[in-house]
């Protein structure tokens, strides 16, 4: 992917639809468990080697005690993304393959485990 040089553009405005379409996408058990997360689109690059960023107390790790804190967040780098892909399609489905990743987090499930699931 992205081996020619050139960076794809997409619209702020289309990639933010890219990731709300994502969100959409999960399946309902866990979408109505996403609680007290805010999911963010950043579109400078980011830090580098992320396409996406989980910021929070993961849903496992939440005791009796949580509450009144700041929501969780999701940030999804566009630049990062877009540098990775040749067409909007590959965009995408990358967008859509870092909203699971970092929701993922959200849930308490581990990098590596992410990855043996594929994500």
């Amino acid at each position: 992917m992205a081996d020619n040089g050139l960076v794809i553009t997409v619209d702020p405005q289309s990639f933010e639809q890219m990731v709300a379409m994502a969100l959409d996408s999960l399946p309902d058990e866990f979408a109505d468990r996403m609680k007290n997360v805010a999911v963010l689109v950043e579109h400078d690059p980011g830090p580098h080697g992320l396409l996406g960023l989980y910021q929070g107390i993961p849903l496992t790790s939440r005791g009796t005690g949580y509450a009144g804190v700041l929501p969780d967040r999701i940030t999804i780098y566009q630049q990062a993304i877009c540098a990775i892909c040749d067409t909007e399609a590959q965009v995408v489905e990358q967008v859509r393959r870092t909203v699971i990743h970092e929701v993922g987090h959200y849930f308490g499930i581990s990098d590596e485990r992410l990855r043996d699931l594929g994500w």
